[in-house]
């Protein structure tokens, strides 16, 4: 496999240190880091984004995600490894992803079952995280980029690293 074209992120280092930054605010909602991480994969999975995908699960690896659960988010609804507020989440993360698949893509019934679990600022850092992972998804299928290439490249070190400098600062 080779990608179509670099990735648009390198391309405009200021669209990606928007993005880092969106992220960073994300971070601050108080949403669980795994239930984070499994609305990012899941999403991913939907998106059919290797590139997500493959870091996703690595990401939730690294943070002492079960083989089971890892296994399963696609299947989630029929797996008895999720609690219901990671169910809500990835409900959501579901209805969001795919809005034109019905006419009332995020209907009252779901939004009351996600209410129940998360207060405002972890809804909106619901919203904002399905959302950001979907730009990076919709980016990175368009131009065919390759699973594992890009953590690879002296670029996405620098950008890493860079990255943690920035949310080291906010966290002081």
């Amino acid at each position: 496999m080779q990608a179509r074209m670099n990735n648009p992120a390198m391309i405009f280092p200021k669209a990606m240190q928007a993005m880092f930054a969106l992220k960073a605010a994300i971070d601050q909602a108080g949403i669980p880091e795994k239930t984070g991480q499994l609305v990012h994969l899941r999403v991913s999975q939907i998106n059919g984004c290797s590139v997500c995908v493959d870091m996703h699960a690595h990401d939730l690896n690294k943070v002492g995600e079960t083989t089971e659960r890892l296994l399963a988010v696609g299947a989630w609804r029929d797996a008895p490894y999720f609690t219901d507020a990671e169910r809500a989440a990835l409900e959501l993360a579901e209805a969001v992803t795919r809005l034109s698949d019905r006419p009332d893509p995020v209907p009252d019934d779901l939004w009351e079952r996600v209410a129940r679990h998360y207060d405002e600022k972890q809804l909106a850092g619901l919203l904002f995280a399905i959302s950001l992972v979907n730009v990076w998804n919709r980016i990175n299928v368009s131009t065919r980029q390759v699973a594992g290439e890009w953590a690879k490249s002296a670029e996405a070190r620098e950008w890493v690293e860079k990255a943690k400098a920035r949310e080291q600062a906010v966290a002081v």
